[in-house]
């Protein structure tokens, strides 16, 4: 059964089990009516729903709803508002939402001197040695760019005048490159390097970029960043903890119930299930293991999935960083960079380990979801995978492999997804920032017959796993669902949208947020849809985005967030 038939084969299983009727001495212990509730089963609408505990119990009219109700029920009136499924990050970063809290968030500055300016303040407020890190700049996203410019990018000149006694790395907002000041580079013992003339550094899979007289500018793009990393002081269990509780609290305010966690080390392991003991988690986690950590990928490769029966925290998959990032250059292309001639990017990780992980993800039930933006990532790890699915044929019936992210393909490779069920998770707010500048990096040709490709891999026959991919973006799901729509800009440009046969429907939209992340995680059966036997978690908003003029989308508004049948947030609170 391909991919389509089985999806299908779901959704009307679902919808014939919403129609039955539910024995009508149960109560509810919440009741919920009063305005439109999508279900996404078919997209089809209803008039209430009735819960109990942390399950549905009831979908359908008001008349019939109220058969649930007893005087312990508690009675939620939308008031004309709108319901849906609990949205699913569907990849993102959760201790990177949480740490973005905590640090340095750069994600809204517009030049390489409001850069300087925020870490001119935050050097007022630590002590002398002390590391100031942040994240969220992203140059071709400036107003203007400055006049000493190296490949595009800052150096570090004006960033170490305001920081000479704190060391100082933030990192871009792809997370694929990290800026350095003087102090890190010393620290790290690049300064002198340079000084004994040496003007090439070697790092494989990453590159430090340097200036025409061989000195470092402070850039380093893709795994040359652990250059600098390294020399990090490490998080304290006391901030991890800080982080992980404002990471919450952000899914609960942007009416995020569940999320994809796109790569995670053993410590965050230990630190979820410390949080899960604590009843802390109120994010339903699907967690991906690192795969920069082979001996972990052997330890639960041998121990086996874990499953939650509480359905909070799940470890089922891998995750694999297999090129870098568009905006830092670092995207694995089949042909050159069309603003840098002769540059290709980055294979970060090598194809080898991409075939030997998924073959051990086949042979141990483990799910491989792979990092590539470029053409030539992708093309390289739909090869990978095929020679995995034809040499350990009999666990290929539903693996869900996925490619996170699917950015840029090569025309011939679009169709492949399908014929080897293979899940993209694209987000689509990546197309509405980086579209108006990643022509430059790719062409107009590129960018036509292979850049976010949404309707054409969802009309082969795949569904869409939406998401953010939190903190390169903020968490909040709207703009993902307005670019998803209309291809433009959060400013609201072009008239049209970019490419506009690519655009999604409304329809598509919500389940790539909904129904399609919950498949892509295999937990279809208990999320994604308001339907009988499944999980109590609704996202509630101030107008109906299925309906709403499409230059209104952006306003919209989370106003309640439900999880596991109790109210989280609460805008009116």
């Amino acid at each position: 059964m391909n991919i389509r038939n089985f999806y299908l084969f779901a959704l009307a299983f679902n919808f014939v089990f919403i129609s039955c009727s539910n024995p009508k001495n149960e109560s509810a212990t919440m009741l919920i009516y009063g305005g439109t509730i999508y279900t996404v089963d078919s997209l089809i609408t209803v008039e209430a729903v009735a819960i109990k505990n942390d399950k549905i119990i009831f979908t359908g009219s008001l008349e019939d709803a109220n058969e649930f109700k007893t005087k312990d029920t508690k009675l939620i009136d939308l008031e004309g508002k709108t319901m849906t499924p609990g949205l699913i990050e569907g990849h993102g970063h959760f201790m990177g939402l949480g740490y973005n809290e905590l640090n340095l968030d750069l994600m809204n500055t517009t030049s390489y001197q409001s850069i300087v300016d925020a870490v001119a303040e935050r050097v007022k407020t630590v002590k002398p040695g002390e590391w100031i890190t942040g994240r969220g700049w992203h140059q071709s996203k400036w107003d203007s760019m400055p006049a000493e410019t190296v490949h595009g990018f800052q150096t570090h000149y004006l960033l170490s005048e305001v920081s000479p006694d704190n060391p100082v790395y933030l990192r871009h907002a792809s997370g694929h490159a990290g800026f350095a000041n003087e102090k890190a580079m010393e620290i790290a013992g690049l300064i002198n390097l340079s000084i004994d003339g040496v003007k090439e550094y070697e790092v494989e899979g990453g590159e430090v970029l340097v200036d025409a007289s061989g000195k470092p500018t402070g850039v380093f793009n893709e795994r040359a960043q652990t250059l600098i990393t390294q020399h990090i002081p490490e998080r304290t269990p006391e901030s991890d903890i800080k982080a992980f509780e404002l990471a919450v609290k952000a899914c609960h305010k942007n009416g995020i119930t569940s999320f994809h966690d796109a790569g995670i080390p053993r410590e965050t392991i230990e630190l979820y299930n410390k949080m899960k003991a604590e009843g802390k988690m109120e994010t339903r986690i699907y967690a991906m293991l690192t795969g920069w950590d082979e001996d972990l990928l052997n330890e639960w490769f041998n121990k086996g999935t874990m499953v939650d029966s509480d359905n909070l925290f799940t470890i089922r998959s891998v995750k694999l960083n297999c090129d870098g990032a568009l905006g830092s250059r670092g995207a694995w292309l089949l042909e050159p960079y069309s603003d840098r001639p002769g540059h290709f990017g980055h294979e970060t990780l090598p194809m080898e380990f991409v075939k030997k992980t998924a073959i051990n993800g086949l042979k141990y039930g483990f799910q491989v979801c792979s990092h590539a933006i470029g053409d030539r990532a992708n093309r390289e790890i739909l090869d990978r995978y095929e020679i995995a699915f034809k040499e350990v044929p009999s666990s290929v019936s539903d693996h869900r492999f996925r490619i996170e992210h699917a950015q840029h393909l090569h025309p011939e490779d679009i169709p492949r997804f399908a014929e080897l069920q293979v899940i993209p998770a694209m987000q689509a707010v990546h197309m509405s920032s980086d579209r108006p500048w990643a022509i430059d990096r790719l062409g107009e040709k590129r960018i036509k017959e292979g850049a976010y490709m949404w309707q054409s891999l969802l009309q082969s026959g795949v569904p869409i796993v939406n998401g953010t991919d939190v903190p390169v973006e903020p968490v909040n799901p709207i703009p993902s669902f307005y670019a998803s729509v209309s291809r433009k800009t959060l400013k609201g440009t072009p008239e049209g949208g970019y490419e506009p046969e690519q655009k999604m429907t409304r329809a598509q939209a919500l389940k790539s947020y909904t129904l399609d992340p919950a498949f892509g995680a295999f937990e279809e059966d208990i999320k994604g849809s308001i339907s009988v036997g499944k999980l109590a978690d609704f996202t509630i908003y101030d107008q109906d985005l299925m309906t709403v003029d499409e230059n209104e989308i952006l306003d919209t508004k989370i106003t309640m967030t439900i999880f596991g049948g109790k109210i989280v947030y609460d805008s009116a609170e």
